[in-house]
């Protein structure tokens, strides 16, 4: 959970704004996670990113402790760091400094699963978070569906 432990950082020692949004998926959590945690995938389901370098291992997910950028709608590339990773379920980043996102799988009674997106920042970063939910909102809810069109993976 985002916040969980005191990470230096934008809610170290801090009561932090924190706004969650998720989307049921009848897809697979692996299937789910390959598309959450691949940069190479993320413009499938977020289109407003343009590009990420310095997150990925050699298998191609996220790694934590990894430096690196995203690019934003086109925008200068944001400063972003990899802060855990709990492979085939949840990983997290620190966004320029500021904010944390906390990304999340978990496999649903009924079937399927479930995909969760965490922003967590200072009392300052409120109103920025509350724009930022609602397009959130959107992604989580269009990953969602694309994973319940993506093959299964052997994971």
């Amino acid at each position: 959970m985002v916040g969980a432990r005191c990470d230096p950082g934008p809610t170290c020692g801090r009561t932090p704004e924190v706004i969650e949004r998720h989307a049921d998926s009848a897809a697979p959590t692996a299937v789910v996670w390959a598309l959450l945690a691949r940069p190479d995938r993320w413009p499938a389901w977020a289109p407003h990113v343009r590009g990420a370098w310095g997150l990925a291992g050699a298998g191609g997910e996220v790694t934590a402790g990894a430096r690196g950028a995203a690019r934003l709608a086109g925008v200068l590339p944001v400063p972003v760091r990899v802060t855990a990773v709990d492979p085939g379920w949840s990983w997290t980043w620190r966004v320029a400094g500021l904010v944390d996102m906390e990304h999340r799988v978990a496999e649903r009674g009924a079937g399927g699963s479930r995909v969760t997106v965490t922003l967590a920042g200072p009392a300052a970063a409120r109103v920025a978070l509350a724009l930022y939910a609602p397009l959130v909102g959107v992604l989580v809810t269009r990953l969602a569906r694309i994973a319940e069109r993506e093959p299964a993976t052997d994971a």
